[in-house]
């Protein structure tokens, strides 16, 4: 039959797209480390250092799920080849939307694993902290930060991901002033890192009765939550610690108790840092401590890498300003529908899609522009 026929074509002509995602994905290296990981972890004594011994297994399931996954489209491709052969031998039209269906998943997969080959950070791995800020604008700023909090948890809930919201802070009216949330999984921070900067929309605002358009702003900054095993040099000394009480939405997103903490880095006979960081997610006070202190070291971390020029590219892309005026992205919903990103040129008339969390072209336009160097802007 015609259409499986057609699908046999296209699937050859992904194979040899399927197979370079090996070498791509370097698995040879990757099954030579865990080899040598497994015989390490099953020697005398590997629990005995349980940091050291956590750290190995971490890296021996990373390994295993990269290992897995191309086993599993390749194992894909195959099942797809012998549905189109099935399909015409027995004339079998019901399975076209299978076949139409695998097809699709097996090249969205290839997509995300060639994505997941740009990224060579050293933190490109790890856990993202992101934190929105409003603008000024009063409660327009605020909701924009609002709906910038929603398009990346749903981003986040469409790649399998998940989130913890560590801070919460409302709107005077309408809209949050800030938010951090705590997006754990496998490359989270490789694949948001260029999200960090001025996020600007132009929309008639629903908040104006003259219906006049505005232009709002926010700023998102992205972090990788750097492993324990990371040392830097955080002196009880240098931390003022405040307790407060958390407010959210409701309690829709965090738990009202009086166990919020608050920590600001001042380290004594040094410049400022500047740091204040807060965690509401937990009902103990320990708890948010912890939080806490996980997050001042990633932006302890940042701010040594920044000392340190060669490593900036690495930790936050092309530098701009975290400064109004200049944005990185601009959403505008009126007087025409489109979304650009200033970096890449990248851009889509998708508003909906986009705000809904469809952000994979603007991820995969930074990361292939942070891979080539071919930025939009300089």
């Amino acid at each position: 039959m015609l259409q499986f026929d057609e699908y046999k074509v296209k699937l050859n002509n992904l194979k040899p797209s399927l197979d370079g995602l090996s070498q791509a994905l370097d698995l040879p290296a990757a099954e030579r480390e865990l080899d040598m990981l497994e015989s390490e972890s099953a020697a005398p004594g590997f629990w005995d250092d349980l940091e050291k011994s956590q750290k190995v297994t971490r890296r021996m399931r990373q390994l295993q799920n990269k290992l897995e996954a191309q086993r599993k489209r390749e194992s894909q491709w195959d099942d797809l080849m012998t549905l189109c052969e099935m399909g015409n031998e027995e004339e079998d039209e019901s399975l076209v939307p299978e076949v139409e269906e695998g097809f699709a998943k097996l090249e969205a997969e290839m997509e995300e694993a060639r994505l997941s080959t740009l990224l060579t950070g050293e933190y490109d791995n790890s856990n993202a902290i992101l934190t929105i800020h409003a603008g000024a604008g009063g409660t327009e700023a605020q909701d924009w930060a609002q709906m910038l909090y929603r398009m990346y948890t749903r981003w986040t809930e469409r790649h399998d991901l998940t989130y913890q919201v560590v801070d919460y802070q409302d709107g005077d009216e309408a809209g949050i002033k800030s938010a951090t949330i705590m997006i754990q999984g496998e490359n989270a921070y490789g694949y948001l890192k260029g999200e960090n900067g001025v996020h600007r929309l132009v929309r008639v605002s629903p908040f104006d009765a003259n219906a006049r358009r505005q232009t709002s702003f926010a700023a998102v900054e992205i972090l990788p939550e750097i492993p324990d095993d990371v040392e830097v040099d955080i002196r009880p000394e240098d931390i003022e610690m405040q307790v407060f009480r958390s407010s959210g939405a409701g309690g829709q997103h965090i738990n009202k108790t009086s166990s919020a903490v608050r920590l600001i880095h001042k380290p004594t006979g040094h410049k400022p840092t500047g740091i204040v960081v807060s965690s509401q997610q937990e009902r103990s006070q320990v708890q948010n401590r912890e939080t806490c202190m996980r997050m001042l070291r990633s932006k302890l971390v940042e701010l040594q890498m920044e000392a340190h020029a060669e490593k900036i590219s690495d930790l936050k892309g092309v530098q701009l300003k975290i400064e109004w005026g200049s944005q990185i992205r601009s959403y505008v919903f009126m007087p025409y529908q489109l979304v650009k990103d200033n970096r890449t040129a990248y851009e889509t008339s998708n508003v909906n899609g986009v705000m809904d969390g469809d952000l994979d072209g603007f991820i995969n336009a930074y990361l292939t522009a942070a891979a080539t160097g071919n930025w939009a802007t300089k």
